[in-house]
């Protein structure tokens, strides 16, 4: 097994053991909704420092259960991880090309230096 494989894999098993040990060890089980988002997070604690606070905004659309803001929010975080893997996918490419274009090159130039050198060239014979 070559070292990147074992980095992916101990990865792949760091990020496993973080979705799996908050499940496995209870975590979270004194709430009435033990993972909660950060925002609803912050307006209980908003509201328990000032009952009487009014937000500023109201939002735009307000999803009518929570199973379509979730799927929504994951349709959301699906298109970014398509649009950055695009992105890095071209970047790639792009590298690909230049460094067969330049290894072309230098080919090509070799094998001209390397003719001509010989005296195998057309233009000599003339």
């Amino acid at each position: 097994m070559s070292r990147n494989a074992k980095i992916n894999a101990l990865l792949l098993l760091v990020v496993a053991a973080l979705a799996v040990l908050p499940l496995a060890l209870g975590l979270g089980d004194h709430k009435e909704e033990p993972f909660a988002g950060a925002d609803a997070e912050a307006e209980t604690a908003i509201t328990e420092i000032e009952p009487d606070y009014e937000p500023w905004f109201s939002p735009l659309y307000e999803p009518p259960s929570g199973e379509i803001e979730s799927a929504l929010f994951a349709l959301q975080a699906a298109l970014g991880a398509g649009v950055l893997a695009y992105y890095f996918g071209l970047r790639r490419g792009r590298r690909q090309g230049t460094e067969l274009a330049q290894a072309q090159k230098r080919a090509r130039r070799d094998t001209e230096s390397t003719s001509v050198g010989t005296g195998d060239s057309p233009a000599e014979g003339a």
